[in-house]
């Protein structure tokens, strides 16, 4: 059966009771797609935990060097890397108990949705989780 992202309703539900999201591939860069994304969300209210190993601190929050650090709870997991990593992240996500693997919009990886599936995580692919965000609540 071919992978078929939630309904913007689902999505809108992921995101109105999202709790913490691990952004993996965060960069420390104010030019970069993901500092820029993940910026917007924080100042809409969400709560984002950086994992990027080579930053100490990006957006005034505490860097992880990998998802398995982050000793809080992760609802939503936010993958700004290549495809060809997403299924190792994917396999963290399932390792920490999160709910939802998303990757950002350009990211494909039908192996880490499977993953994330079997696992019991929603996923979500090929999908900008700031324009979902502003589609499904309006920017909240």
């Amino acid at each position: 059966m071919a992978f078929e992202n939630p309904t913007r309703e689902e999505i809108a539900d992921i995101l109105r009771n999202a709790g913490n999201i691990a952004v993996v591939g965060l960069s420390d860069r104010p030019d970069r797609t993901s500092h820029m994304v993940s910026a917007a969300m924080q100042m809409r209210g969400y709560r984002i935990i950086p994992v990027n190993p080579s930053a100490t601190e990006i957006l005034g929050e505490k860097s992880y060097p990998s998802l398995k650090d982050i000793p809080e709870p992760i609802h939503i997991v936010n993958v700004f890397r290549r495809s060809e990593y997403c299924a190792d992240v994917a396999r963290e996500a399932a390792e920490i108990g999160a709910k939802v693997l998303w990757l950002q919009q350009g990211i494909i990886s039908e192996e880490a949705a499977a993953i994330a599936e079997k696992s019991g995580m929603i996923a979500i692919m090929d999908r900008c989780i700031k324009v979902e965000d502003s589609i499904a609540l309006g920017g909240r």
